[in-house]
């Protein structure tokens, strides 16, 4: 790590967070706390009064300053009215990619930058590995906490400046530090942070803007088995959120295959959708931060945890790339970050189209 630097850590009022700040105070940062406030709807209980309270506690017990970076605009206008509309258009839209990318990385990394900090902080579980003037983003140490899935719409440039101290660290242990050190987030339940919208009620929530109407659930010949909530909220491969007339308990998981969105139908199946090897996968609004060329083989995430499965590059240009699937996966969606990973290193990702 670089000490002697000033770095603004994004306090969330979590754990995470808290030991990120702990830990660049110890190492000899120039540390300052920052709590993010965003935009929620009216009708949607919102606890980001305690939050901040509790990230401000962190700060006094650390004796760092903190400040509140107001970022209601772009949550509203960048992150919530894209959630809305790619379900409006029947797309999967990924809440938490837009936030770091608007938010956290936009708002958040504009508001210290102006305000002369040389890195910004977050308690992300990824790593950011440094070699000279170069930059690349990891995996986190921790599989089951890894969140680098969500993180690849960063550029080089904004690598550069960002910190991820606890990527190195198991939450166990992060926990375990916390305590230690005597903050009052080490037994707190992980917070949701400031993307809200990746743990609400989909259907209840685009109700309040979508005309979300109640529809039929078809098998593969097209009869009536069942309902739904509206033909937008479901994603390919979900297996619950519709009501069925078989209430056998015994009965085989239904994954939804198909939806139609202008005759509000939606079509399962006994037999879960997957991507077939030698399938096509066209990725837009591409970013990279490191070369990739035609014949490159990767591993590629559709979902967060999921297991990764092996592409080929088969063309890119500069906002796009195809890349063709060599092992069968769970089947995608359309509207879905596709992450593209060499080994334990980001590398990219798209949207599918």
């Amino acid at each position: 790590m670089d000490t002697n630097k000033s770095v603004f850590v994004g306090l969330s009022g979590g754990v995470d967070s808290s030991v990120a700040a702990l830990r660049l105070l110890n190492a000899g940062y120039d540390v300052t706390g920052v709590f993010i406030k965003v935009w929620h709807p009216d009708f949607l209980v919102c606890n980001w009064e305690q939050e901040r309270l509790d990230a401000m506690r962190v700060a006094a017990k650390l004796g760092i300053p903190f400040l509140t970076c107001d970022a209601e605009a772009e949550y509203r206008d960048a992150v919530a009215h894209y959630f809305i509309e790619s379900y409006r258009a029947g797309l999967t839209p990924n809440p938490d990619v837009m936030c770091n990318k608007e938010v956290k990385f936009g708002a958040f990394y504009r508001f210290a930058r102006e305000r002369g900090a040389d890195y910004i902080a977050t308690g992300h579980y990824a790593q950011t590995v440094r070699k000279g003037s170069d930059t690349k983003m990891h995996r986190g140490v921790d599989t089951n906490k890894d969140q680098s899935y969500f993180l690849w719409t960063l550029t080089n440039e904004i690598l550069d400046h960002v910190l991820f101290p606890v990527g190195d660290t198991t939450k166990d242990l992060i926990r375990a530090e916390a305590a230690e050190a005597g903050l009052l987030t080490a037994e707190k339940r992980d917070s949701q942070g400031v993307c809200f919208l990746g743990h609400i009620d989909i259907p209840d929530f685009l109700s309040h803007y979508i005309n979300l109407e109640e529809g039929d659930v078809l098998d593969e010949s097209g009869a009536v088995i069942g309902s739904h909530k509206g033909a937008f909220v479901y994603t390919i491969g979900q297996r619950q959120g519709f009501t069925l007339h078989d209430h056998n308990p015994n009965r085989a998981p239904k994954y939804v295959v198909a939806k139609n969105t202008t005759e509000n139908t939606v079509t399962v199946s006994d037999t879960q959708p997957v991507l077939q090897t030698d399938d096509t996968l066209t990725l837009t609004q591409v970013n990279t931060t490191a070369t990739i060329a035609i014949g490159d083989i990767l591993s590629a995430q559709s979902r967060y945890r999921q297991k990764p499965f092996t592409v080929e590059v088969i063309s890119i240009t500069d906002t796009t790339m195809n890349l063709q699937v060599k092992n069968q996966s769970e089947a995608t969606a359309l509207g879905q970050s596709c992450v593209l990973y060499r080994g334990e290193q980001c590398v990219g990702g798209g949207i599918i189209s």
